[in-house]
């Protein structure tokens, strides 16, 4: 708990800097253009794609029929997402999306989705030029408020979803992270703030318990951007490309490629490494990047998901994650 109070202040420290700084420059761009049609409305364009699969998916969360994404709510009028794609392209921030030229690809989808403070500008022929939602972490605030000249005065019709602790997300006026995105939804109000809620935050956990075997608070693991983000995709769209993430079992070989761990951070740690450091870790608080995948290859083995850039199908790894050098053992 005092970690997450220290994070939840070190978070707030210095979007208080910033905030007064950015959001007249946010303000003025957004009153300088008109907003353009948003696929958040339900009479939004629906681009042609293959029908939803009919497989049942993941009892949580269940895949909506309508265009009614609860659990997800305005930070300033607290309704509900009002948001449906047919097609998603699902950007992960990997390093193996640099020179892919999948750019013209990704803009192709109905919806694009990134992660964080993941950039587009001068990536444009990787990883494309569209954002339609973006879904960010708690600790990643400050750093989309760093980047607030594309990430901000350029979102106007970006769809923003953050995910963080009570303590940090909380109503009552404790909450660090909601309060300052509740006065920079205030400050700008053309933008689109959602924060997952306390119960739908739960209801991850317990889709990750049932699909994994382990239970996140007494493993001491954190469930990444990336899983809320692909939990999330489930119930917005009805077909999903993921761009930039490699199966289960890719880092378990000696020959997989050095790649960093975010596209736009060529110097930063290797993919791999942080992968295995993180799944193999018991201390402190971690991720569990491969068991994560594991569990969205299993998923793409029945509904309409797809990987790409790596291009692999989850039928092809079926066979290795029998074996006992590339199955991830619940609790490792």
């Amino acid at each position: 708990m005092k970690m997450k109070i220290r994070v939840c202040q070190g978070v707030s420290g210095i979007i208080v800097v910033t905030m007064v700084t950015s959001f007249m420059l946010v303000y003025n761009s957004s009153n300088s253009s008109s907003s353009p049609p948003t696929s958040s409305s339900s009479s939004s364009r629906r681009l042609d794609a293959p029908a939803p699969s009919t497989t049942k998916r993941p009892d949580t969360p269940q895949r909506l029929r309508t265009s009614t994404l609860e659990g997800y709510a305005g930070v300033v009028d607290r309704k509900p997402l009002e948001m449906h794609c047919r097609t998603c392209a699902l950007v992960t921030s990997s390093g193996h999306l640099i020179g892919s030229k999948r750019g013209e690809e990704v803009d192709r989808s109905e919806c694009v989705i990134r992660m964080n403070d993941a950039p587009s500008v001068g990536y444009q022929q990787d990883v494309g030029r569209r954002t339609t939602l973006r879904i960010v972490a708690h600790s990643s605030l400050q750093r989309v408020l760093r980047s607030r000249q594309e990430l901000l005065n350029a979102s106007q019709d970006t769809v923003f979803i953050f995910w963080g602790p009570s303590s940090c997300m909380r109503r009552d006026g404790k909450g660090h992270v909601y309060n300052h995105l509740r006065l920079l939804n205030q400050l700008l109000p053309k933008l689109k703030v959602y924060i997952i809620s306390r119960f739908k935050m739960l209801k991850f956990d317990e889709l990750f318990k049932k699909e994994t075997g382990i239970d996140r608070k007494s493993s001491n693991s954190w469930l990444s951007t990336g899983w809320f983000t692909m939990a999330t995709a489930l119930e917005l769209c009805d077909r999903i490309n993921v761009y930039g993430m490699v199966p289960p079992d890719f880092c378990r070989s000696s020959s997989h490629p050095i790649v960093p761990y975010h596209y736009y951070e060529p110097s930063g740690p290797d993919e791999c490494s942080m992968y295995l450091s993180h799944e193999r870790s018991r201390r402190g608080s971690h991720h569990r990047f491969i068991t994560e995948k594991a569990v969205f290859a299993n998923w793409a083995r029945t509904l309409n998901i797809h990987f790409y850039q790596p291009d692999w199908k989850p039928a092809t790894i079926v066979a290795s994650m029998n074996s006992s050098d590339s199955a991830v053992p619940p609790g490792s």
